[in-house]
């Protein structure tokens, strides 16, 4: 059965490390932002999309979940001062950089980092912003799933491509040829041996690739700082340990840069699983094999293809050490065991470790729901496959009224709620 990982995408952008009420931020500091946004998108204003993607925002604290707009909601539910309209977030709701309904008006959601970075903000803004123009546009996919990236030859694959596709944006002339000719060449084999997941792997490039390639063009200074910025990012997202809920993020983007340097019209884009890939080959008149596992092989040894090996070899013993660590601190030991209800997770895609039926493993995270907010610094919480059951480790446990805490972590609990132990040692969070 399919994985959502449309939702997950989602969750992925959610707001960072916030856990006490930003200080840095408030009305004034909003409407300094909603202004440097809506001059972005108006020096950009339609041509890259055909229409000026600035419309509704909103900030908001993930702790405190005090929001700042643009626009007043069409119930009236947010109060005005001086052009800037504010209001509490309903604890039920998912705090993501993405689109949200308040009110019965549409926002764009964006969740204020812990400290002030005014690139990290303003393409926070406008990444949510396009998600908006997706969403009025039809461009928004059905769930999808691309866990066949966690195969070795799906990877192998995967990184050959991304070696190509730096060389590609790295250069021009007919060495940009042929990198391009190269990384489609990967591309194709991966397909031939995963064509079920074709149409899946094109809508999480599209919907996020395409998101991420709009806010760096918008939000830098020209070609140069896209191309820098677009390969910062891919340097990022190659360290995870799996590609699954992440890559989709700079795969799309790296395609859109390419197209980008022979003036795609990107407007003629009109459904949520169109080929990046396709659309590159006719835009540089690449000519490809019948077969392109019969050459990929070939090409490998051109990008350092044992390298490539040698790194999903450790990243496979390390997998199978993490694995039996992760048995170990959440099977075999004591542990805390809370219940999602209404969840709000915080956390960055290079914390994230997939590890198939035990679940996703988050070195570091943040999570809020009725039972009050979690902080995991160290050690890790391990979150089971239907987003239902986190665990942390039960070492060091320690209660301070409403204040639990263990190693590497601290939840502060609403009232109502507590720790109760079983006969077995481990912690369950209740409502008494």
């Amino acid at each position: 059965m399919k994985k959502a990982l449309f939702i997950s995408a989602l969750l992925i952008l959610a707001s960072c490390h916030q856990e006490e009420k930003n200080g840095w931020f408030n009305a004034a500091k909003a409407k300094e932002y909603f202004s440097a946004v809506e001059e972005i998108c108006k020096k950009d204003n339609g041509m890259l999309w055909g229409e000026n993607l600035y419309g509704p925002v909103m900030y908001v604290d993930g702790s405190s979940r005090t929001l700042y707009t643009n626009a007043q909601d069409r119930d009236g539910l947010l109060k005005e001062k001086e052009g800037i309209y504010s209001g509490i977030l309903p604890k039920e709701r998912i705090i993501a950089n993405n689109v949200i309904e308040f009110g019965g008006t549409k926002f764009a959601m964006v969740p204020l980092p812990d400290r002030e970075d005014r690139y990290r903000l303003v393409t926070r803004t406008v990444h949510s912003l396009f998600h908006c123009f997706q969403d009025r546009h039809g461009l928004k996919p059905s769930t999808f799933s691309t866990r066949h990236l966690n195969e070795k030859n799906a990877r192998l694959y995967l990184k050959l491509e991304w070696k190509a596709l730096t060389n590609a944006i790295s250069t021009t002339g007919e060495a940009r040829n042929q990198a391009i000719r190269d990384a489609l060449v990967f591309r194709g084999a991966r397909r031939e041996l995963f064509p079920e997941a074709i149409a899946d792997e094109n809508k999480f490039e599209n919907y996020e690739g395409l998101t991420t390639f709009t806010y760096i063009k918008l939000c830098t200074s020209g070609p140069e700082e896209i191309r820098t910025r677009t390969l910062e990012y891919l340097d990022r997202i190659y360290q995870n340990n799996s590609y699954v809920w992440v890559y989709g993020f700079v795969h799309g983007a790296l395609y859109a840069t390419l197209l980008n340097d022979k003036d795609f019209d990107f407007r003629q884009i009109k459904t949520s699983d169109f080929d990046l890939g396709q659309a590159t080959r006719e835009a540089y008149g690449i000519t490809l094999p019948e077969v392109c596992r019969d050459v990929a092989g070939s090409l490998a040894f051109n990008y350092d293809i044992q390298s490539i090996r040698n790194e999903e070899t450790e990243r496979e013993a390390l997998i199978n050490e993490n694995t039996r660590r992760i048995v170990t601190t959440f099977s075999e030991k004591p542990v805390v065991t809370i219940n999602m209800e209404s969840p709000n997770f915080s956390f960055e895609p290079e914390d994230i470790d997939y590890l198939d039926t035990l679940g996703t493993l988050y070195e570091k995270l943040r999570v809020s729901d009725n039972w009050g907010r979690l902080a995991v610094d160290n050690g890790g919480a391990l979150l089971t496959n239907d987003l239902r059951t986190l665990r942390v480790s039960a070492r060091d446990f320690l209660i301070e009224r409403n204040h639990i805490s263990g190693a590497g972590w601290h939840l502060i609990l609403n009232d109502g709620w507590h720790a109760q132990q079983r006969d077995d040692g481990n912690y369950t969070i209740i409502k008494q």
